[in-house]
C-alpha cells in the first residue's frame, strides 16, 4: 500500500498540518504509555516480570501498533473518506449509499450507531484515565501524596469542562508544541533506558510474541486485554481526518509518533528487565529523580490535550447525528469561525462531565477503569473493519477474495482484542456495555418515534398541489401583503402549520415559500450546490436547502442564497410559520410502552427548531397541534 493523497484534503502547509495533528489527533494514542505496561504486569491479571515475558508483551504491542493502527487504521480504514471526512457517522454514510435492500441497512445502521455508542462511552473512559494516570504520578514520586490524587484529577477535570465554552480555536496552535515536547520525551527517556540494556530490542521479532503464546496460552489470551490499551486513540486517526488531511495524519504518525511510542516502550521493558519491581509504575520510574515533578506536569498537560481532543470529537458526532436525525435536536454553538470542527454543544459537555466525574470517583485508580476502557475501544475498532469491508466492496470496487482476505486478518486481530476484554466485564467491562447500550437504546428510540410521527403528520395532511388547484376554482382569496415562509421536512405535503393557519383565518400571505432543510451523506455542500427553488402557481415557492451532515443549517443564510437565485427574500420582515407538535401517549400506541415514553421525554426536551435553525424568533409564528403516539 502506497500513502495517498486526497483531493478534499484541509488547506495549509504539510508541516503545519502535521502540526495541528500531533497536537489534536494523537493525544489519546501518546498518552497510552501511561498506563498501559504498568496494567500488563500489574493489573488484575498481571503478567510475571520475567525476561522472556516482557520481550514477549513488548513483540505483542510492536506488532499491534504495526498492524491495528500502521496497517488498519493509517493505510486502509483511512481510505474511506466521505469527501475528505471520517469518523463512524461518516462511515455509516459511505456504507449505506450502495445498499437498498432495508434488511442490510437496518444492519448497518444498528452497527454504525452502537459503534457511536461506544465512542461515547470511549469519550466518558479517556478524560478518566488519562488524567488519573498522570497525576498518580504524585504517589510515585511521593507516596503521601496518594490521597490527593483523586482531589487533583477533579479540579483538573473541572477546568477541562469548564473551558469548552471557549473552545479550542484560541489555543489550538499550543497543542502541538506541547504534545512535540511530550513524543519527544517519551523518545528520550526510552532512548536512555534501551541503551543501557540493548538487548531488548529482540522483542523487534514476532517470534517473542508467537513464543509467548505458545507458552501462557490461555493467560496470553488474557494479557491481550491490557495489550490493546496500546492502541486506545486508533479510531481518532480516522475521525479527525477531515480536520487535518489524510497525508499529515499519515506522515507525522510514522515519522514521529510511532518511532516514539516504540522507543517508550522499549525503554520501559528494560527498566523491568533490569529491576522488576518497577512494574509499579514503570513509565514515571523511567525518569530520573530530578525530573519527576515536570514529567508529572507535562504528562498532565498531554493527557487533558488529549481529553480535549476526544470531547472534541464528541462534540462533533453529536452534531453528525442531529443532522442524520439520531438524536434530538440541542444547542450548537461554533466557537470557531474557520473551523467547522469547532463545535461546542453545551447539553453534551454538561452530560459528559457529570458521567466523567461520576467515573473517577467510582472506579478510584487507572488500574480498575483499565477493563471499562479496553472494551470500548476493541467494541468500535471491530465495527469500524465490518463498516470498511462494505465500503471496500461497495465503494472501492474491490475484489471480494481480497476485500475478505484482509478484512478477515483484521477481524482475527479484533475478535482477539474484543474477546479477551469480554473476560473483564466482571472487573468493570460492563462499564462501557452499559453506557453503549443505554445510548444505542435512546437513539434507536428516537429514530423510530421520529419515523412514527411522520406517518402521523403525512397522513393528517392534505396534497399541497390539491390545495393550490383548488384555489384556482374558489372565490377570490384575501392575501396579505408580504413574505411567509414554513418550514416543513414533506415536499409532497402541505405544511401542516400551513393547514392550520388557513383553516383558522382563512388568508394567505402574498407570496408563501415553503422551505425544506435537507441533510445529504456527505459532509459538506458548496454553496452553489445547496439551493434548488422551485416556483409553484398562486404565489407559492418550493425551496430544498441542502446540508452536509457536518454543517449547521442557518436560515437567514439561506434566504441570502436564495436571493442569488431571483428569489429576494428578506429574513427581517418575512413571517416563519412553524409547526408545534403536542405529543401525548396512544390508547393503541405505535411504540412500545417503555420506547412511547423514553420518547416523549426525549421530544419535550429536544431543542425549539427556532434556535436550532437560527430563525429571527422575533418574526416566527408558531402554530400547534396534537398527535397520539
Amino acid at each position: 500500500m502506497t500513502i495517498q493523497t486526497n483531493a478534499h484534503e484541509p488547506s495549509g502547509g504539510l508541516l503545519a498540518l502535521m502540526l495541528g495533528a500531533i497536537g489534536v489527533v494523537y493525544g489519546d494514542v501518546g498518552t497510552s504509555p501511561l498506563y498501559t505496561m504498568k496494567e500488563i504486569f500489574n493489573g488484575s491479571h498481571a503478567v510475571a516480570a520475567t525476561p522472556d515475558n516482557v520481550l514477549g508483551i513488548l513483540s505483542l504491542i510492536f506488532w499491534s501498533l504495526i498492524l491495528v493502527i500502521s496497517i488498519k487504521y493509517v493505510l486502509f480504514v483511512m481510505r474511506a473518506n466521505n469527501r475528505g471526512e471520517g469518523g463512524i457517522m461518516a462511515l455509516m454514510a459511505l456504507a449505506l449509499r450502495h445498499r437498498n435492500q432495508q434488511q442490510q441497512r437496518n444492519v448497518i445502521i444498528a452497527l454504525g450507531l452502537f459503534g457511536t455508542a461506544l465512542f461515547y462511552g470511549d469519550g466518558i473512559i479517556t478524560p478518566a484515565i488519562s488524567v488519573l494516570s498522570a497525576v498518580e504520578g504524585l504517589q510515585v514520586a511521593a507516596p503521601s501524596l496518594q490521597p490527593y490524587v483523586l482531589p487533583i484529577t477533579i479540579i483538573v477535570l473541572i477546568f477541562l469542562f469548564l473551558f469548552q465554552s471557549h473552545g479550542t480555536a484560541k489555543v489550538g496552535l499550543l497543542f502541538g508544541p506541547i504534545m512535540i515536547a511530550w513524543f519527544a520525551v517519551l523518545a528520550l527517556l526510552g532512548w536512555v533506558s534501551v541503551v543501557q540494556n540493548p538487548a531488548v530490542l529482540e522483542a523487534l521479532n514476532p517470534i517473542y510474541g508467537l513464543r509467548f503464546f505458545l507458552e501462557h496460552g490461555w493467560h496470553a489470551f488474557i494479557a491481550l486485554g491490557a495489550v490493546v490499551l496500546a492502541l486506545t486513540g486508533a479510531e481518532a486517526l480516522y475521525a479527525d481526518m477531515g480536520h487535518f488531511g489524510k497525508r499529515p495524519i499519515q506522515f507525522a504518525w510514522f515519522s514521529m509518533i510511532l518511532p516514539a511510542l516504540a522507543l517508550n516502550y522499549f525503554g520501559q521493558g528494560a527498566l523491568i528487565l533490569r529491576d522488576p519491581a518497577a512494574i509499579l509504575n514503570p513509565f514515571y520510574l523511567l525518569a530520573p529523580d530530578w525530573a519527576m515533578y515536570p514529567l508529572i506536569g507535562l504528562a498532565t498537560c498531554a493527557t487533558v490535550i488529549a481529553s480535549q481532543a476526544v470531547i472534541s470529537g464528541a462534540f462533533s458526532i453529536t452534531s453528525q447525528a442531529m443532522q442524520m436525525d439520531y438524536i434530538p435536536r440541542m444547542l450548537r454553538v461554533h466557537t470557531s469561525t474557520e473551523a467547522i470542527g469547532q463545535i461546542y454543544v453545551p447539553t453534551m459537555n454538561r452530560m459528559l462531565f457529570l458521567l466523567v466525574i461520576c467515573t473517577v470517583l467510582g472506579f478510584g485508580s487507572s488500574g480498575n477503569l483499565a477493563a471499562a476502557y479496553g472494551l470500548a475501544v476493541t467494541g468500535t475498532m471491530t465495527i469500524t473493519t465490518l463498516l470498511t469491508l462494505v465500503v471496500a466492496l461497495d465503494s472501492w470496487q474491490w475484489q471480494p477474495y481480497r476485500a475478505y482476505m484482509l478484512v478477515t486478518l483484521f477481524l482475527v486481530i479484533d475478535g482477539g482484542f474484543l474477546g479477551a476484554n469480554l473476560l473483564k466485564i466482571p472487573q468493570g467491562g460492563w462499564f462501557p456495555l452499559v453506557v453503549g447500550s443505554l445510548l444505542f437504546l435512546l437513539m434507536f428510540t428516537w429514530r423510530r418515534g421520529r419515523e412514527v410521527l411522520t406517518y402521523h403528520l403525512q397522513k393528517a395532511a392534505i396534497s399541497l398541489t390539491g390545495f393550490i388547484s383548488s384555489l384556482n376554482t374558489r372565490p377570490p382569496l384575501a392575501r396579505i401583503p408580504g413574505t411567509a415562509v414554513y418550514m416543513t421536512s414533506r415536499n409532497l405535503s402541505m405544511p401542516h402549520a400551513l393547514q392550520v393557519n388557513y383553516a383558522h383565518n382563512q388568508v394567505l400571505h402574498e407570496r408563501i415559500v415553503l422551505l425544506t432543510i435537507a441533510t445529504e451523506d456527505v459532509p459538506i455542500i458548496a454553496d452553489d450546490e445547496r439551493i434548488n427553488i422551485d416556483p409553484l402557481e398562486q404565489g407559492f415557492y418550493r425551496v430544498t436547502a441542502r446540508h452536509g451532515f457536518m454543517e449547521t443549517p442557518n436560515v437567514p443564510q439561506i434566504l441570502r442564497l436564495c436571493r442569488l437565485q431571483g428569489l429576494d427574500i428578506d429574513a427581517l420582515s418575512a413571517s416563519f410559520f412553524i409547526g408545534r407538535e403536542t405529543l401525548i401517549p396512544s390508547d393503541k400506541p405505535d411504540l412500545n410502552p417503555w420506547q412511547e415514553k423514553i420518547f416523549l421525554v426525549m421530544f419535550r426536551n429536544a431543542s425549539s427548531p427556532i434556535q436550532f435553525f437560527k430563525v429571527p424568533p422575533e418574526r416566527v409564528v408558531e402554530l400547534g397541534v396534537q398527535f397520539e403516539v
